[in-house]
């Protein structure tokens, strides 16, 4: 069954089409939430209030897009109103002078498609190679989050490994080739400053 049929069902009122519609699309809502927020626990709280807005949304989709995209519009904005939230609430909490900084456990993935080449396994690592990989992911991370939002975002959704670049300029609202470019740039600087510190 298309995601179409379900969703006509769902407005039917059947609740098996929603929740087969939440089975099919809810791991891509999460990693959407998971680029914007950093937070593993954030992104499964923006999941959940972005599936109730669909659901209660429903009669408003239109097929213009797939109704994965629609739903990854909706779970995007509500993670980019709660980095916003967090981010007034984490200036208050913290003064600048202890450099704040964005949370940041999505950048660990960004930092694994940054990294050139093939990585050993944790345990098969001498503790001088775990001491050298655990610093490489450090200085990635920090330049990820030094990173202008506009190429930082596209390049942690790309990274996330569950969008095409379509996917992501929907996302956005921005063309396709300007989420290309986005993130070629992206990863130029952040592959410059990393030779500049002798990576």
């Amino acid at each position: 069954m298309t995601d179409q049929e379900l969703v006509e069902r769902a407005r039917g009122g059947e609740a098996s089409a929603f929740e087969e519609l939440v089975g099919r699309h809810h791991r891509a809502a999460l990693r959407a939430a998971l680029a914007a927020l950093g937070s593993t626990e954030d992104a499964d709280d923006v999941a959940q209030e972005a599936w109730i807005a669909a659901h209660a949304r429903l009669a408003d989709f239109r097929q213009e897009a797939s109704f994965r995209t629609w739903l990854l519009t909706i779970v995007w904005n509500k993670a980019l109103d709660r980095r916003r939230r967090l981010g007034r609430t984490l200036r208050r909490l913290v003064s600048l002078d202890q450099g704040w900084d964005e949370p940041d456990s999505a950048t660990l993935q960004a930092a694994a498609s940054a990294q050139a080449g093939g990585s050993l396994p944790t345990m098969a690592r001498s503790p001088e190679q775990r001491v050298l990989h655990d610093d490489f992911q450090d200085r990635v991370r920090r330049l990820v989050r030094a990173l202008p939002v506009k190429l930082r975002d596209p390049l942690l959704l790309m990274g996330s490994g569950e969008h095409r670049y379509e996917d992501v300029a929907n996302l956005l609202g921005v063309p396709t080739g300007t989420v290309k470019w986005r993130v070629a740039e992206a990863r130029r600087l952040l592959r410059t400053k990393l030779e500049r510190l002798g990576y």
